[in-house]
């Protein structure tokens, strides 16, 4: 069964600032996102569950260098996509 992909406002405009300043990055993107609507619990997504001022939010990277912070509502199948950017941006 798919999952549901949903966005904030604010998850839209850092994602199309952080893909206009990191084009090549775009098709990892699109993977990353096809992978989570697929099964976001797929091993190479690295699904992990954060702590601190983010508990209750989870994460999984884009590459090494950039994360995907993001709400999993399991009842509903529904994945609420909510900041990307470098571990710095998104963790600090």
């Amino acid at each position: 069964m798919n999952w549901t992909l949903a966005t904030t406002t604010f998850f839209d405009r850092r994602a199309r600032k952080f893909l206009s300043k990191h084009p090549d990055l775009r098709p990892q993107f699109a993977e990353t996102l096809a992978q989570l609507s697929d099964d976001p619990f797929q091993p190479g997504l690295r699904l992990h569950a954060l702590r601190g001022k983010l508990q209750g939010l989870q994460a999984v990277s884009l590459t090494y260098s950039y994360r995907i912070t993001l709400t999993l509502q399991i009842t509903e199948h529904e994945i609420l996509l909510l900041d990307v950017g470098s571990h710095d941006e998104v963790y600090g």
